[in-house]
Parts: C-alpha cells; structure tokens; sequence
C-alpha cells in the first residue's frame, strides 16, 4: 500500500475505551478519517488518517476520481484498517455537489402548517420529482439584532431547503455495509466543516474550500448558510498544468507542487499554479463583494479548508485577492490532541474540517 497512506498518522496515545466515533469524509481525490472519543468532557483525538483514493481506479495520487461503492468501500475498509481504527459507529458526509441548497420565503405559519406547506413548495425549486430525493429543511430564525426593514419581513418566513438525490443515498449506504461500519445520519459536507472551523461568531465568514476538482465557497453568517457557490477548478488542476508545462508524470507533478507550492521554485511552478489559483480566488473575491454589495455589511474573515489550501502560500495569495483576514482552518483546535503531533496537526488539520466534523456531531450524540 505504499504511497497510498500518504497523510497516514496514528494517535492512540490515550487508548480507545468507550464510546468512540468516527467521521467519514469521502472526497473526489481521498478519504479522510478521524476517530474522537469523550474523556474528561473534551474531545479526545484517538486517530486520524487520510487515503489517496487515484490508485484505485489506476491514476496518479491527488486526481479526482469516479468510483463504484465496491471500490470506495474497499479502499474505506483499509483506510479503517491501516489508521487502527477501532470503532464502527460513524457518520458521513455527503459531497456538496450531490446536493441542493436553496432558501424560500413562506408566509408565516406555525409548525404543522409548515411542514405541510414546504414539500409542496419545494417542486418549484427541485427539477426532479420530487418523490426521487429526500428533503429536509431548516427555519431560519429572526435575528433580535435586525434592523427595521428586517423586522418588517417577519410577516414571512425564510427556510433553508436541502433535497439530495436519492440515488446518492442508496450508493452511500451501500458504501458503509460493505465497509462494516455503521452510521445513523448523513450530513452535506459544509454543515460538517462550519461545525469544525467557526466558533460562535455573529459576523459573517467566508470559507474557501479547495478540493481536488472543485474549490467550494460558503458565506456563512449566524451559524447559517447564506450563500453558496462551486468554482470548478481546484488543486487537481495545479497538478495537471506541472505535468503538461514541464512534460512530466502526474505523480512527479503532484510531488513538486506538494513540495514546493507558491514558493521559490527553480520549475517556475509559481506561474503554473497561480493560472489555476488566481482564477480561484478571484472567482470567491467576487461572490464576497456581490455578498457585501446586496447585503450592505462585511464579511469579516476568510477560512480556507480543503487540500489544496494547505499548498505552501495560498494563504498569502488568499489575502492579497480578497483583502480582508484570511486564515487556515483549524479543526483540531477543536479537539484535545497529542502535544508530539501539534506542529503536523496545524499544518495539514484544514483537510480534516469535515471529519472533525462529524465526528463532533457524533459525540454530540452521545452526550444528548
């Protein structure tokens, strides 16, 4: 399995007893996973373990990928393995672009009347019948600190409607039975990674999430999802631009851009990679000045998460596109961890955003 692992660490410094939990975050380009348990009223890192999912369907570590749940089971089944993971009780997450955001306004009503009303509203939204996706939908609550022409439009509620396909949860339970774990909720990925990156903070916050094929952006203010946007190029295509200007391997190309980044660089891969992230950045500048325009307020920091935001100064270049405070997802901050591990942690933790947090959900849980 060599190369596979390639992010493979084991923390089970603390021993595993009890009620342990595990996040599952199958990517396009790897699956991540972290094992917490409750000790003392924190959360305790057991272990943690990332796997390059490209050598299952024969292609280069870092490229996206498009398999069955056979393989993706498979490769979860030796992620869990090699990672000593020792519990099966997990939740997962479901990819963003499987699913479907939107927000619509009703009448005020109460409850009953509600539920009623939304699965009848939601045709409207959903172009596929709507017997063929599961909904579920959130009440956006009114926020005491609004002003007056906010209060004016209490007359009308707004909720957060979620659809996925029901194809895509037929595949992922498939993946977890053939895996031998067991989970009880699915949850998209960018409520997991809010969980694990934000803390209780009213002002609003822009997360950039670089993926292998896509690079993600939120703005989330409150807690709740305002804005959401897919930029379909990510760090993949960093990798691809390395190979095809310096006729080399995908594989070498995915070292050297690892290795090197934004940073000096004697292969100019500088250049190449700031053709794909400048793109990126300039794509998620716009939707935070579009945000800011409509709204009239600002956003107040930038969270960057997702592999491709760990490569050597994409923050910096983060900053200089959206001149405002940008910094590096840390979702270990979130969990008690061993002191040895604390430098690698914060180094690589960004990728982990969304099986951290699950796993939180997960011990939440428990302790409700």
């Amino acid at each position: 399995m060599g190369g596979f692992f390639d992010k493979l660490k084991t923390a089970d410094v603390f021993g595993k007893k009890g009620n342990s939990v595990l996040g599952v975050d199958i990517g396009s380009s790897s699956i991540k996973i972290v094992q917490l348990k409750r000790q003392d009223g924190a959360a305790v890192l057991e272990t943690y373990g990332e796997l390059s999912l490209g050598p299952y369907a024969n292609l280069a570590i870092g490229r996206a990928t498009s398999l069955g749940a056979d393989k993706l089971a498979e490769a979860l089944k030796d992620l869990v393995r090699e990672a000593s993971a020792t519990t099966t009780n997990a939740g997962f997450s479901i990819p963003f672009s499987s699913s479907l955001l939107t927000f619509i306004e009703l009448p005020t009503l109460d409850t009953r009347q509600l539920n009623k009303m939304i699965p009848i509203e939601a045709r409207k939204y959903i172009p596929v019948p709507i017997n063929e996706v599961m909904l579920d939908w959130f009440v956006i609550p009114n926020n005491e600190d609004a002003g007056k022409e906010a209060k004016e439009k209490r007359k009308t509620t707004e909720v957060l409607l979620v659809a996925i396909h029901n194809e895509v949860l037929t595949n992922f339970n498939t993946i977890v039975e053939k895996s031998g774990l067991i989970t009880d909720f699915f949850e998209i990925e960018i409520f997991s990674t809010i969980r694990s990156v934000l803390d209780q903070n009213t002002t609003p916050a822009l997360i950039v999430d670089v993926g292998a094929a896509t690079t993600k952006v939120y703005i989330v203010e409150f807690g709740i999802v305002r804005v959401s946007h897919i930029i379909n190029r990510g760090s993949q295509d960093v990798t691809q631009g390395i190979s095809k200007s310096l006729n080399i391997s995908a594989a070498k190309a995915e070292e050297i851009k690892r290795r090197e980044g934004l940073g000096d660089s004697t292969h100019d891969v500088r250049r190449i990679a700031l053709l794909t992230l400048d793109y990126i950045f300039s794509e998620a500048n716009r939707v935070l000045l579009n945000y800011q325009k409509k709204n009239n307020k600002n956003v107040g920091k930038v969270i960057l998460t997702g592999g491709g935001s760990v490569m050597k100064g994409v923050e910096d270049l983060a900053k200089q596109h959206l001149e405002t405070e940008v910094q590096l997802g840390n979702p270990f901050g979130k969990v008690s961890t061993p002191a040895f591990l604390e430098d690698v942690l914060k180094e690589a933790g960004s990728e982990f955003s969304v099986a951290i947090g699950l796993a939180l959900r997960k011990l939440q849980d428990f302790d409700g």
